[in-house]
């Protein structure tokens, strides 16, 4: 099954196990972290596979440590690739960011300057990954919360040259970059016309919250429906490089799963009406 047969998906959440298991939606797909399923059997293994067997699944890391100074660890990276093998993956993504360091890992996605220090150490480490994976991973775009002096690539930059020295696709968090947008103070629609579309794989969709100590900072929360600017700027997006597939991301205040189902919705059909636009133009 290739990414060019399903449309928008959900993260998928324990709660939403019967539900997502008896839908019937077409092009319908779920997303967990491997994290979570790093086993060798088990009631939760069974479950994921029950899903699988209904639902295409994706793999979303959210501790290899790409951007951290130590090289991924080679037993996670056996276990996930056994884990990608059972569930037959159709999209395998992990972070530009760290958590780990010197054996320690933090609860946190932790951000690196842009420099050519950092850039040949993620392009090492992502080279590991994908040589030990057997397959081309995707690598995701983070949230910002302060500026750093030391960057010398703009993201964008930065990212083409991940993808040009790895060979990696990328996961355009869209809300990440409205995020970072206001937080930072760019152009959020000039970041992403800044893409090499070719390249996006996936595209993640979430909510966002203000913070509530500092005034005008926004929160990558997932805890909350996707805001209409990140609706705009999905649709500018997919308007310029084609349908993706397209993730709903929630991850607190997790409502029943009919309502993120009318999200998955909109996204679905503002997938077919680029499709559709597309194959007008053509022909």
């Amino acid at each position: 099954m290739t990414t060019h047969t399903i449309s928008a998906g959900l993260g998928l959440k324990p709660q939403h196990f019967d539900a997502a298991l008896a839908c019937g939606q077409a092009g319908l797909w779920f997303e967990v972290h491997p994290e979570n399923y790093l086993m060798d059997g088990g009631p939760r293994l069974a479950w994921l596979q029950a899903i699988r067997e209904r639902h295409p699944l994706a793999l979303h890391g959210v501790s290899l440590s790409l951007a951290g100074p130590d090289a991924p660890d080679p037993d996670h990276l056996r276990r996930l690739a056994h884990l990608i093998d059972r569930v037959e993956a159709v999209l395998v993504s992990e972070h530009l960011a760290w958590s780990r360091i010197a054996g320690h890992y933090l609860p946190d996605l932790l951000p690196v300057p842009r420099t050519s220090t950092t850039l040949a150490r993620v392009a090492a480490n992502i080279n590991r990954t994908q040589d030990a994976l057997k397959r081309r991973i995707a690598l995701e775009n983070p949230s910002h919360y302060l500026h750093m002096e030391q960057h010398a690539w703009s993201e964008p930059e930065f990212l083409q040259e991940l993808v040009r020295r790895t060979g990696c696709a990328l996961l355009i968090d869209v809300n990440n970059v409205h995020v970072s947008a206001c937080n930072l103070g760019i152009d959020a629609r000039a970041y992403l016309d800044q893409l090499p579309a070719a390249d996006i794989h996936e595209i993640h969709l979430a909510g966002h919250s203000a913070d509530a100590s500092l005034p005008g900072l926004l929160v990558d929360s997932h805890d909350a429906p996707v805001a209409p600017v990140v609706w705009a700027l999905y649709q500018h997006l997919i308007t310029r490089i084609g349908p993706r597939p397209t993730l709903i991301e929630r991850d607190g205040n997790v409502p029943a799963f009919e309502q993120l189902l009318q999200e998955r919705t909109m996204a679905a059909d503002l997938l077919a009406n680029v499709a559709q636009a597309d194959q007008e133009q053509a022909a």
